[in-house]
């Protein structure tokens, strides 16, 4: 079994990759500091696989101890880097705590990718780095534009840095440009878990549904969309997964067509904000308490992926509709509850 070193191992897509991972034959251990994160995640994975997944809960930050976990497993074969701060609001807030984490981050992992010899590396990249676009839907070649965020900067910065380090490095690349990953696994065992306020759109609507927020906000019904609200290519989380298992076989199998491929994870539909929420609505019965409030810095206003690259490239599938995504993040919501979460 190839041995992988997934990054955010204890967050929403880290933890569903980590299983689909282990369904698919890989060994994994997880590096989470659990400052965005609950180290519950890893009984919700061993509940799904049966497998108890190490985890090392340290900062990548900081060099010698990222460094050490490659002296204590020198035979990590693949790295799926997920640990990244990601709520676009709070960079704009916090522009310079967002630097500093997602850089250092990524450099410390990519001096360890040198000195190990780690041959295959898959990068948590975004959407965001498309920022605006002229045309929709975006396909791998659509040109990227200045970030409308400090968070969508350091995705544009890290593809930069991956891209030049695999001119020279003797490792394989992939960049994941995913779209707005949502759900939760069937089993429910493991969702989104927001520290705090919930920064995207689907958790702020299961909290505002269960009661855990009074109200949710829509920022902005004034965008030349279909019905005023932002629109987006919302995907099933575990669909997110498996592109990430399939991206590391696809290196593994020499498939690649570059020293670095850049793949988009969309489901190739637009959704805006409100149709979000009508369908929550429709899934779940409850009626959603919300307003409609100003813009909000740093949100592009419509934006969905071609998909057909990921689709014929990794043989990627994606399956769960939009009704899946909201039914089993209110499930997941609702399981909370009952667990006084």
């Amino acid at each position: 079994m190839a041995k992988i070193l997934v990054t955010g191992g204890c967050g929403f897509i880290g933890s569903h990759t980590i299983v689909d991972l282990i369904e698919n034959g890989f060994e994994v251990v997880s590096v989470d500091d659990n400052s965005r994160s609950s180290i519950n995640s890893l009984d919700g994975i061993e509940k799904i696989t049966g497998v108890k997944v190490k985890n090392y809960t340290l900062d990548l930050k900081g060099f010698e101890a990222t460094r050490n976990i490659f002296v204590e497993n020198p035979d990590i074969t693949g790295i799926i880097h997920f640990a990244a701060y990601k709520a676009v609001g709070e960079s704009v807030d916090k522009p310079l705590f967002y630097f500093e984490n997602n850089m250092f981050s990524l450099i410390n992992l990519l001096k360890c990718v040198e000195e190990f010899n780690v041959p295959y590396f898959v990068f948590s990249s975004s959407c965001t780095v498309y920022g605006n676009p002229d045309a929709i839907p975006v396909t791998e070649k659509t040109p990227t534009k200045k970030a409308e965020s400090p968070y969508g900067a350091t995705k544009q910065m890290g593809e930069v840095m991956i891209e030049d380090f695999s001119k020279v490095a003797n490792a394989n690349t992939i960049l994941l440009r995913y779209f707005n990953p949502v759900g939760a696994h069937p089993s429910i065992n493991i969702g989104e878990l927001p520290i705090g306020r919930p920064m995207n759109l689907v958790p702020a609507i299961t909290q505002t549904a269960i009661g855990k927020l009074p109200k949710m906000m829509v920022y902005g019904d004034d965008y030349p969309t279909r019905d005023g609200s932002c629109l987006r290519d919302y995907i099933h989380v575990c669909d997110i997964a498996h592109a990430h298992t399939l991206a590391l076989q696809y290196l593994i199998d020499q498939k690649n067509t570059s020293k670095c491929d850049i793949f988009n994870l969309g489901s190739g539909n637009g959704v805006t904000v409100l149709e979000a929420i009508k369908t929550f609505e429709a899934v779940s019965g409850v009626a959603l308490n919300y307003e409609i409030g100003p813009r909000r810095g740093g949100d592009v206003v419509a934006i969905y992926a071609d998909n057909k690259y990921a689709v014929e490239g990794l043989g990627w599938n994606p399956k769960y509709t939009l009704e899946d995504m909201m039914s089993t993040a209110w499930k997941w919501e609702v399981k909370l509850k009952e667990e006084g979460k």
